[in-house]
């Protein structure tokens, strides 16, 4: 049986699962479940990488390091390493938590990954952060919630004005090429150079706003029952493509809010 943690803060209850990468399994808005039920869904981190890594392959200056396959999406890597693992709990109040993973086999470099939580009445902030005390390398994170498609019998609305889309290869990859944002299903990353924000509407029901200061966003909308917002510090591939440097003075951090309504 999990360990779970749960915060609260008004009529919103939040449930996180450490033992089972610190994802959130729950948020409920005045007993509306906004995030779809089951072990792969919730809401998990995406880090040491985001998305997939093209062949699970990545370059450290001069050194290649092989990543394992995912059988999802082979032949690339997918999603990082810290979404299943066991996360230790740091500290825990009514309306906040945070936690932290050491990475590990198979990331090649030592490091650690933390998560904090805080819950009001209207919104959720999230925060991510990978350090190393010894080796530098690149890295990147976000979130990967899975949103109802449907609540209360009625469809989301998805609203957002992204600068670019990411052209997606045969390789279901960027190919480096900029585009205008082509119509809906997607599973396609959208570049958003003043910060990520989308709205999702589910009509007479709820308003759910998505901010970050990160510039990068996928939005996997092809699954019937589902709709992913997911907040990225770059691009799929981005290891290889859009790599940043963390250090052992120079951490990575990123941070999304979810801010919602009744209507």
């Amino acid at each position: 049986m999990s360990n779970l943690t749960r915060l609260t803060a008004g009529d919103a209850e939040l449930t996180i699962d450490p033992e089972h990468g610190c994802r959130i399994g729950s948020l409920r808005i005045g007993g509306t479940e906004l995030l779809l039920q089951g072990a792969r869904h919730g809401c998990f981190v995406m880090a040491p990488w985001a998305g997939r890594t093209e062949n699970g392959r990545f370059r450290n200056g001069g050194e290649v390091h092989q990543l394992p396959v995912s059988e999802h999406s082979a032949p690339h890597a997918l999603h990082g390493t810290v979404r299943d693992v066991p996360w230790k709990t740091a500290h825990v109040t009514d309306r906040t938590a945070a936690f932290v993973t050491e990475l590990a086999d198979p990331w090649p470099y030592a490091g650690r990954v933390t998560q904090t939580f805080e819950l009001t009445e209207d919104s959720l902030t999230l925060q991510l952060g990978v350090e190393t005390a010894a080796d530098s390398f690149p890295a990147q994170v976000g979130w990967h919630p899975w949103f109802p498609k449907k609540l209360g019998g009625q469809e989301v609305e998805l609203g957002f004005h992204p600068a670019w889309q990411e052209e997606r290869g045969e390789n279901h990859l960027p190919t480096g090429r900029r585009i205008d944002p082509l119509p809906r299903p997607w599973d396609d990353c959208f570049g958003m150079p003043d910060g990520v924000d989308v709205t999702l509407t589910w009509p007479g029901q709820l308003e759910l706003r998505v901010t970050s200061r990160a510039e990068w966003v996928v939005i996997y909308d092809e699954p019937a029952d589902a709709v992913c917002v997911e907040p990225q510090t770059g691009p799929p591939n981005g290891l290889n493509t859009q790599p940043r440097l963390v250090t052992p003075i120079d951490p990575l951090e990123a941070a999304t809010t979810w801010h919602w309504r009744s209507l």
